[in-house]
């Protein structure tokens, strides 16, 4: 016994205190999850009626909400979004910006009743999405805006009880992590292990407790924030080139002095996700680093601490080298498998075999460090963007 003991205490020297600091990082940012803001509700509403129980609760002062949705060669899967929100409660009007589609995006748009706006060549200095969401920001008319991705799948009530929760908690930007559907078995069990490193290096989604602005996180598949005040906050503009805009604006609002926060909406959001393994990998790879966010030296901190306490404690037992602090690392590692299974409809075998995957993960996060840049959507962002690019649209 006493063999055991001395066998599990961690060796001296600079590796094994590196390897406590670290893991005593993570865990206080794994922590977190003992105190979150409660989660994002489907508003349940009665036959009938036209309105949720969510928005319905904000009386006669009801802010209007406009659903803006950039959309770039969308048409396979844009088409469940705008069915849930096209007469959704308390929504007045759905836009779908057409990012120079080549497809038919507006056509099923338009059959959906949603407004196209048509969208305008990228101009110099801007990033895609951030174009497309700047153009429809402008366009639209209501109080309110709730952005969302093409390919998510919302409940109707989305909207508006998003819109209810900001007022009611006075926050003036607000992002919804949702649940995720990996149609295959290996998108299934790498996502996961991608969607890990987040909470591993900044807590879980809707933590309570001061956020340094630097340290935001936020969710672009889904946002919300007051139309005027964020146009006369230079809307996008201020993240114009950014890869990761979503994490960007949150920061920049943050400095700004608005109140930033990230909830739970794994009940009333769905995101079709990847449709495969490599795909998967390639997609998380080109923004899982945060690229032109985070400075390289907490990059490579937050890579360090992601292999030290949530890649190499199932390696060192299953090697037969773990000692005390592997151990209580393997025991947290399952237990936000546990925290994490809700983000997931389905879950599969591939999904609790997903710590398995801890490595690609960790591989991802080094590419993204390494080349920031990726192409997308069939644009080049290889050349970084120029901070004094003209405020067209803005």
């Amino acid at each position: 016994m006493r063999s055991l003991a001395r066998r599990l205490l961690p060796r001296p020297g600079p590796l094994g205190a590196v390897r406590l600091v670290l893991g005593v990082l993570a865990l206080t940012r794994l922590a977190r999850a003992a105190r979150v803001r409660p989660p994002l509700r489907a508003a349940a509403t009665e036959p009938g009626r036209t309105t949720s129980a969510a928005a319905d609760a904000l009386d006669d002062h009801r802010p209007s909400i406009s659903v803006v949705v950039p959309a770039r060669d969308e048409a396979a899967r844009i088409g469940p979004l705008l069915a849930a929100l096209c007469d959704a409660p308390g929504v007045s009007e759905v836009l779908v910006v057409d990012d120079e589609s080549t497809d038919d995006t507006v056509v099923v748009a338009t059959a959906a009743g949603a407004v196209v706006v048509p969208g305008t060549p990228l101009p110099h200095g801007w990033a895609g999405k951030a174009w497309a969401l700047q153009q429809g920001v402008r366009a639209a008319r209501g109080e309110w805006v709730v952005t969302l991705d093409a390919d998510t799948r919302p409940d109707p009530s989305l909207p508006a009880a998003l819109v209810e929760r900001a007022v009611a908690d006075g926050l003036q930007f607000v992002s919804v992590g949702g649940s995720f559907e990996c149609p295959t078995p290996g998108a299934a069990w790498i996502h996961p292990a991608m969607l890990t490193t987040l909470v591993y290096r900044f807590g879980p989604p809707g933590a309570l407790g001061d956020t340094a602005p630097d340290r935001q996180l936020a969710n672009g598949q889904c946002t919300a924030f007051p139309r005027v005040p964020f146009l006369r906050a230079g809307g996008m503009q201020p993240v114009a080139g950014e890869v990761v805009e979503d994490v960007a604006l949150a920061r920049h609002l943050a400095q700004r002095g608005w109140r930033v926060a990230m909830l739970d909406g794994s009940e009333v959001l769905t995101t079709a996700m990847y449709p495969d393994g490599p795909s998967t990998f390639r997609g998380w790879a080109r923004s899982l680093a945060l690229p032109g966010v985070e400075p390289r030296p907490r990059q490579l901190l937050d890579l360090a601490t992601v292999l030290v306490a949530q890649v190499l404690p199932l390696p060192r037992l299953l090697a037969r080298r773990a000692d005390v602090v592997d151990l209580v690392l393997l025991a947290a590692r399952l237990g936000t498998l546990a925290g994490t299974a809700r983000s997931y409809r389905r879950r599969s075998a591939a999904y609790w075999a997903s710590p398995l995957a801890d490595p690609i993960a960790a591989a991802a996060l080094v590419r993204g460090i390494v080349s920031p840049r990726q192409p997308w959507r069939g644009r080049d962002y290889a050349t970084p963007p120029s901070r004094s690019a003209p405020r067209s649209g803005s």
